[in-house]
C-alpha cells in the first residue's frame, strides 16, 4: 500500500498499474510507443495516487500561486505566441503562473495530445491551442474536473474559443472575386490526421462563396507548412497556360512561398498573380502581403478569461467565434487584361 502522507513515486505507479518503470516512463515522456489500453491503465493509476514527475513536483513547491497549463504549436507556428500575449497580459495583474507546453502541430502529430501528462496537481486548468483532444484524454480530463478551454480547435465537452474561418475563407474570396479574378488556385497545408481543421473550414468557406458564380475555375493544392515547400507547390500550380491569377494561401507563410515561385517564373506581383495570404503577421507587414487578419491577442484573453471562470467554478459551456477582416495591401490587384 502507498502511505498517503509520501508522494507517490513512478515505482508507486508501476507496482499498482503492473507494469515496469520503464513503461511508465514511455508512457509519460513517448506515449506513442505505448499501447492505447496500457496508457490509459497506467494514466488512471497515476490521477489516482496523484503522482508527479520529481521536476514538476519541485518546481510547483516553489510556486504559490495558481498555475494554468497553455498547450500550443509554439515552435512551429510564431502565430501562438502571439495568442500568449493576449493570455498574458490578461492576466497581468492576477496571482496566475502560466506554465507551457510545445506541442507538435497537428498537421503532423502522430501521438495523441495531452496523452502522457498527469493531470492532478500540475495544473488548476488547460488551454489547449491548435488541435483537437483525442476523445479518451478529452474524457479522462473531464473525469478529472479540469477546466480546459480549447482556442482554434473543437470540443463537444469543453468551452472553444474560434475564429470563423468559414466565414473567413468566404471573406478571402470575396476580395478575390470583386477584383475580377476567374482563375483562382487555392494553397492549403498537408494534414495528416483526420479532423475538420482549420485548413478544411477555410477551404469550405472559400468554395461556397465561389460556388455562386459558375464560371471561376478554382485549382487546389498542398504543401507542408513551410515557405520552402509553398514555393515547390506553387511552381507547379503556377505552370502552365491556364495559370491562376489569384492565390489564396493558408496562412502568410505559405503564401510568400507563392511570391517566391512568382518571382522565379518571371511573373509579376500583383501585375501577373495576385496572392493573398492569411494571419498578417510581422513578415506579412514587411513584405506588403495582402491578407486576412486573424484576432490573435484577442482569442488568448478570451480563452483565459473563460478558463479563469470555469476554475472559480462556472459550469457553462461556451462556445466563441471571433470574425476577421482583410488587409488590402500591395500584392492583390485586378487581372492582366
Amino acid at each position: 500500500m502507498t502511505d498517503p502522507a509520501k508522494p507517490a513515486t513512478i515505482y508507486d505507479v508501476a507496482e499498482h498499474a503492473g507494469v515496469s518503470i520503464s513503461t511508465v516512463s514511455n508512457v509519460l515522456n513517448k506515449p506513442d510507443r505505448v499501447a492505447v489500453g496500457t496508457r490509459r491503465k497506467v494514466l488512471q493509476v497515476a490521477d489516482e495516487l496523484g503522482y508527479l514527475p520529481k521536476a514538476t513536483a519541485i518546481d510547483l513547491a516553489r510556486k504559490q500561486a495558481g498555475r494554468i497549463g497553455v498547450v500550443a504549436p509554439f515552435s512551429t507556428y510564431p502565430s501562438y505566441l502571439r495568442r500568449l500575449v493576449g493570455v498574458m497580459r490578461a492576466t497581468k495583474a492576477q496571482a496566475v503562473d502560466i506554465s507551457l507546453i510545445d506541442q507538435e502541430s497537428a498537421a503532423t502529430a502522430s501521438s495523441p495530445l495531452l496523452a502522457s501528462m498527469p493531470i492532478r496537481g500540475v495544473v488548476d486548468g488547460l488551454i489547449v491551442m491548435g488541435a483537437p483532444i483525442e476523445e479518451s484524454t478529452e474524457e479522462r480530463l473531464a473525469t478529472r474536473g479540469l477546466p480546459v478551454v480549447l482556442v482554434d480547435a473543437d470540443s463537444d465537452r469543453f468551452s472553444v474559443v474560434n475564429i470563423d474561418d468559414h466565414g473567413a475563407g468566404r471573406r478571402a474570396a470575396q476580395h478575390l472575386l470583386a477584383l475580377g479574378h476567374r482563375r483562382i488556385g487555392y494553397l492549403s497545408e498537408q494534414q495528416a490526421s483526420d479532423y475538420e481543421s482549420q485548413a478544411r473550414r477555410r477551404l469550405g468557406g472559400f468554395r461556397s462563396e465561389l460556388a455562386a458564380h459558375p464560371d471561376v475555375v478554382l485549382t487546389v493544392a498542398q504543401a507542408e507548412g513551410t515557405m520552402a515547400a509553398a514555393r515547390e507547390a506553387a511552381l507547379t500550380l503556377l505552370s502552365g497556360p491556364d495559370r491562376p491569377t489569384a492565390v489564396m494561401a493558408h496562412f502568410d507563410d505559405l503564401a510568400l512561398g507563392v511570391v517566391h515561385a512568382a518571382a522565379e517564373l518571371g511573373l509579376d506581383v500583383p501585375g501577373d498573380l495576385s496572392v493573398l495570404g492569411f494571419d498578417d503577421g510581422p513578415a506579412a507587414e514587411a513584405a506588403g502581403l495582402s491578407t486576412i487578419r486573424q484576432p490573435f491577442e484577442e482569442s488568448g484573453a478570451v480563452a483565459v478569461g473563460l478558463l479563469l471562470e470555469a476554475i472559480a467554478g462556472a459550469t457553462q459551456r461556451r462556445m466563441t467565434l471571433l470574425d476577421c477582416t482583410v488587409v488590402d495591401r500591395r500584392t492583390t490587384a485586378p487581372p492582366p487584361l
